[in-house]
């Protein structure tokens, strides 16, 4: 049994071990694949494992052997399915694995926002607080979320998760999601429609998969029912936002600052606006990468290669 893992690096940059996938077959770990690389590398496989290394439909009409792709995140947007059904090529995901890292991730972007630690730990370090006059000083304004509304756009596993940390820092919390079952038992709680979402919020924050209905979601019309004073995060799909639009929000004072884990292009283009627009966090998509979460990736994905081998796969999004 041939497996390939294409882009390993990104899962395990060398701090977890491949040694269980090992176990399961003849195992080739390439750190990353180049498209144009992917049928070579995967001639004569069967079991293919693939993080963000597109697999087009063409891909499986040149590769006879191929009976399993395992995508190595929760997002399998990169692998054509309809293509994998009528090749008979099982396809999975691994959908559970981020949801405490990503929450995590979510405000501490929106700490950063509140309280600028980076700038004022590097204002000490350049000097200004020996040379104060007095016994403390602050840069810019510096927000308490307590008593504020976190507004959360998609109310999934991590909506959930950010609802419960904001709830926990005294926020209140309006929820705009399709499925409304099973409310959570927050004290503060309100099931909304995105308009009054946006138009309530102190905090967005995003959490919707990038589906053509939600892609632009936020845009220079829906940025004008949010608050001047609010801010907004986005660690799902840079697809949700529209970067021209936000930026000129956040240049002309029209949003307070934004936190974005995700851009609409990866890596960004040298061009887009919001890498020099005011107020704007941006880190390069981190929010899954704790070794925790991708500790429990591997494993998950792992299970998922034993669980088709013993004919009863699980996690399929295709085949």
């Amino acid at each position: 049994m041939k497996i390939v893992v294409l882009d390993g690096k990104m899962l395990n940059p060398g701090d977890l071990s491949w040694e269980e996938l090992e176990r399961l077959g003849e195992l080739t770990v390439y750190e990353r694949t180049p498209v144009d690389r992917v049928v070579e590398r995967s001639v004569g496989v069967e079991i293919l494992l693939t993080n963000k290394t597109p697999i087009s439909a063409e891909v499986f009409s040149r590769l006879p052997d191929l009976r399993y792709i395992g995508v190595l995140a929760t997002g399998y947007n990169i692998v054509d399915v309809e293509a994998a059904a009528r090749h008979g090529v099982t396809v999975t995901n691994v959908p559970t694995y981020g949801t405490h890292s990503v929450a995590q991730m979510v405000f501490a972007l929106l700490l950063e926002l509140c309280h600028h630690v980076g700038a004022h730990s590097e204002a000490v370090r350049q000097g200004e607080w020996s040379r104060s006059v007095d016994f403390c000083f602050w840069n810019f304004p510096l927000v308490e979320l307590a008593g504020k509304t976190m507004g959360i756009i998609g109310f999934g596993r991590i909506g959930r998760q950010v609802g419960n940390i904001a709830s926990a820092l005294g926020m209140r919390i309006l929820a705009a999601d399709t499925n409304r079952e099973n409310p959570p038992e927050l004290e503060d709680f309100s099931w909304v429609e995105i308009p009054e979402l946006l138009a309530e919020s102190d905090v967005v924050s995003l959490h919707c998969p990038l589906f053509p209905e939600t892609e632009g979601l936020i845009n220079r019309e829906n940025i004008e029912r949010m608050k001047r004073s609010a801010f907004l995060i986005n660690t799902s799909r840079g697809g949700l936002v529209v970067d021209a639009d936000l930026a000129d929000a956040l240049n002309n004072g029209r949003v307070a600052g934004t936190g974005l884990d995700v851009l609409s292009t990866e890596p960004p283009e040298s061009e887009n606006p919001l890498l020099t627009a005011k107020n704007c966090l941006i880190t390069p998509h981190i929010s899954w990468a704790t070794k925790e979460a991708r500790a429990r990736l591997m494993a998950t994905a792992i299970k998922n290669v034993e669980a088709f081998l013993s004919g009863k796969p699980v996690n399929v999004v295709s085949g």
